[in-house]
């Protein structure tokens, strides 16, 4: 074999160096705080991040900027288009629409958000129940949920407006809530069901930690990245269905008010004063889709697949 003319002073053996072996590559990071660093890169949600924030601080000072009452009727001052003292305008009784915009974002949103949260709880809690126990257990509780599920939510609103006597914030919100944790629970359900036999459940189980403590501290925070994307998700539809609601007169009655009761009243000035209806739908459309946003971003953030 013919001898390599290159010196041996020119090759460097290069190989782990032994005392480098315990460092780091990169500082620890925990699971929460590398999902928020990855939705700060989302450019989209944290743009729909903001404008959320913005219309829910709206919602809370903008009524007491006006400077007037959302109930304040003045007949001088009846469809008036928007000026420097009615900012969005008035409608057919003369009382000052910004005020009203921002008083009723409060229903909508509160409903929206409210119903969402309770929904998730109650479905959380169910699933979570179903997947633990499993056998006859979760086939009797999935047989009633499939009840609940079959009987649209319209229905449930018009029993519980004739029972309670009128449609109000309380009545809309349980009606609501009766069937939306159908969704929450068949989603928590799946997810449980891949968790329940792996090993830190078995571990818990033979310390003897007691059912409900084992669904609460061990299946349930292994399920919240999932339940929290589904409530952003939710969150638009139930504004949306309180909109519904309110637009065909079975929704908040007067003198509340929320952005669906004032797209159904502007309905009949629309020809002539369309600004009565532009100002509550865009909030309406705003909310939603700053909601879908900000879901599908917090959906990218939370999932671990897509660590980098």
């Amino acid at each position: 074999m013919m001898k390599s003319d290159i010196p041996k002073e020119k090759f460097e053996i290069i190989g782990a160096d032994e005392s480098q072996q315990e460092l780091i590559g990169r500082a620890r990071v925990s699971y929460m705080k590398d999902a928020w660093r990855r939705l700060k890169e989302n450019k989209t949600a944290m743009a729909a991040l903001v404008v959320l924030c913005f219309l829910i601080l709206m919602c809370i000072i903008g009524p007491m900027i006006s400077g007037h009452s959302f109930e304040e009727i003045n007949p001088a001052h009846r469809n008036q288009p928007p000026s420097s003292e009615h900012w969005f305008g008035t409608d057919r009784l003369g009382r000052d629409l910004f005020t009203r915009v921002w008083t009723g974002g409060r229903v909508s949103i509160i409903i929206g958000v409210s119903a969402a949260l309770i929904a998730a709880v109650v479905g959380i809690l169910y699933g979570g129940i179903c997947a633990y126990f499993g056998g006859m257990v979760d086939v009797i509780m999935m047989r009633i949920l499939e009840i609940f599920a079959s009987v649209p939510s319209l229905i449930y609103v018009v029993i519980f407006s004739i029972v309670l006597g009128n449609a109000n914030l309380t009545t809309i919100l349980v009606a609501l809530c009766v069937a939306a944790w159908v969704g929450p629970a068949r989603l928590v359900r799946g997810q449980m069901l891949q968790i329940r036999n792996q090993e830190f459940v078995l571990a818990a189980q033979a310390l003897g930690v007691s059912s409900f403590k084992i669904i609460l501290k061990h299946m349930v925070p292994n399920t919240l990245s999932v339940v929290i994307v589904a409530i952003t998700f939710a969150v638009p539809g139930f504004i949306f269905t309180e909109a519904f609601l309110s637009f065909i007169g079975l929704g908040v009655q007067p003198p509340n008010t929320s952005w669906g009761a004032l797209v159904a009243m502007a309905q009949s000035e629309f020809m002539f004063f369309p600004y009565q209806m532009f100002f509550p739908a865009i909030m309406i459309a705003l909310t939603m889709l700053s909601f879908t946003l900000f879901g599908d971003g917090l959906r990218d953030a939370l999932d671990p697949r897509l660590r980098k």
